[in-house]
């Protein structure tokens, strides 16, 4: 389509972004009108049967093709760190368009829930001045992410009026602050095989290996590894990861089978049944449920770990973050005013710092919560969480974030793996009006919280590591940091 844009496409200037923003060897244009709404757009090709091909076709012909990335030919890191570069080299020589291009930037991103993290945590390690927000296409089976901030969870249509009509609604978006969290992950290095614990394509794309970590890091033991990552929506561990596995596992095996959301949703439930989360009693050994598998501890207020309780029947906890859970389903619910009171529970919000501990028994508990007030067992809120497998009859859990599940590991006589998961920041979201995601922030918000509820981040306990520390700590692996490239750092961007 050039640098121009059709008198049919008129519309669609909005979001265009010219040719000489992304290459070097472009010539500078003096653009007649600056786009509203310029749009990176990320498709997760791979991503609901043939809707994401389809759909990354459809917005290549509405826009730039150089604005529309298929993740499975390019990472995201590498084409923001290359488009980042470019804006600041033109702005060294007074494009002021440039400028205004970056100011107004937002991000589109078509795929699951585990796409959608990935480039979260891209932008969340780039460490930007002014990040911009991203906006969530739902082409994933679950659509947690899309639907908290209303999106929807329905795999979208892929014609051009579904596109156009998607690209409208992200102009009039909201903005809204959403909460990241680090998971720490330590498990002992194998005695023999293979130096890797677990297979690399059975890691999620959020969690990454480091050789490195700075010798102040408590965590840091002779004779483990270390694996650091991020989530946004949920960790879980238990009988929920370990269908969602069996799930992944036969999709990896037949993709035929799984053309369609509708058919995927039949096929977990399906799986469910076989294994044994309907009848868990029968069917699954005490020894897998969570308070034989784990000690599980929360922070409390100045930095002091207490134990967490956690009733001998759940055999599945989740860590959530967003009120949206399993397709759209929310395990926290909404606390009634005497159990805030009793307990010091609150309401759920995405941007407060605090996550909330839910555990669930079997699949019938699942089901209270298709009622309007049905819940999980709350177990608590707090912004940082312990988890410390010792030996057991259990030679291997299941664990799950945001969509991507692994089987994991457990520790041999004398030896333990450890998940620690702490609050770290937050990236820009854009949210429709109706968004299901609550703001701490929002005047609609309940007007007063439990102590500590404005999260600081030096209430992470962190004050005892140095800068090294804990910039290692802080970043989820996903990229790297964006620096100025070096022939202009001498320079002062306005």
């Amino acid at each position: 389509m050039g640098d121009f844009i059709s008198e049919s496409n008129q519309l669609l200037k909005e979001f265009y972004i010219p040719n000489y923003i992304f290459k070097h060897d472009v010539e500078v244009k003096q653009l007649s009108y600056i786009p509203m709404c310029p749009v990176i757009v990320f498709i997760n090709s791979k991503s609901g049967g043939q809707l994401g091909s389809d759909l990354l076709e459809t917005y290549r012909a509405l826009l730039n093709k150089n604005q529309v990335f298929d993740l499975g030919e390019e990472a995201p890191d590498k084409v923001l760190h290359r488009l980042y570069g470019n804006l600041e080299r033109l702005k060294s020589i007074g494009d002021t368009n440039a400028a205004e291009i970056q100011s107004r930037l937002r991000l589109i991103v078509a795929g699951g829930d585990g796409t959608a993290g990935w480039l979260l945590g891209v932008v969340s390690d780039l460490q930007l001045t002014n990040p911009p927000p991203i906006a969530t296409v739902p082409l994933g089976t679950g659509n947690n992410l899309p639907f908290s901030f209303g999106w929807g969870k329905k795999n979208p249509g892929t014609d051009l009026q579904a596109v156009k009509f998607f690209l409208d609604q992200v102009i009039i978006a909201k903005e809204m602050k959403i909460d990241s969290w680090h998971v720490v992950m330590r498990m002992p290095t194998p005695k023999s095989g293979s130096c890797d614990p677990i297979a690399p394509l059975d890691l999620p794309h959020s969690l990454h290996s480091f050789q490195r970590v700075a010798s102040t890091d408590s965590l840091s033991v002779e004779g483990y590894q270390t694996f650091r990552g991020g989530f946004w929506n949920y960790f879980s561990m238990g009988m929920d990861a370990q269908v969602s596995y069996a799930f992944h596992s036969e999709r990896k095996l037949h993709p035929e089978k799984f053309k369609n959301q509708l058919a995927n949703q039949a096929t977990y439930a399906k799986l469910g049944c076989f294994q044994g989360w309907f009848f868990a009693s029968l069917v699954h050994p005490h020894s897998r449920n969570i308070a034989q598998l784990a000690e599980v501890k929360i922070m409390k207020k100045h930095g002091h770990w207490e134990k967490l309780k956690i009733p001998r029947s759940i055999r599945s906890i989740i860590c959530l973050n967003l009120p949206s859970f399993s397709g759209g389903f929310n395990p926290w619910g909404t606390p009634s005013t005497r159990k805030k009171q009793d307990r010091d529970l609150t309401v759920p919000y995405v941007d407060d710092g605090h996550l909330e501990i839910v555990g669930f028994r079997n699949a019938w508990h699942g089901l209270v919560l298709l009622f309007p007030k049905g819940h999980g067992t709350r177990l608590a809120q707090t912004n940082r969480i312990r988890f410390e497998f010792h030996k057991s009859d259990a030679d291997h859990t299941f664990m799950r974030m945001d969509g991507e599940p692994w089987k994991q590991p457990l520790p041999e006589e004398g030896d333990k793996v450890m998940v620690e998961i702490s609050h770290v920041g937050q990236v820009k979201m854009l949210a429709m009006h109706h968004s299901r995601a609550r703001s701490i922030h929002d005047p609609t918000a309940a007007s007063s919280r439990r102590d500590g509820d404005h999260h600081d981040e030096s209430s992470n306990d962190e004050s005892d590591s140095d800068d090294d520390d804990w910039e290692e700590r802080r970043k989820f692996g996903a990229a790297e940091t964006f620096k100025v490239p070096e022939d202009l750092e001498a320079i002062h961007f306005s």
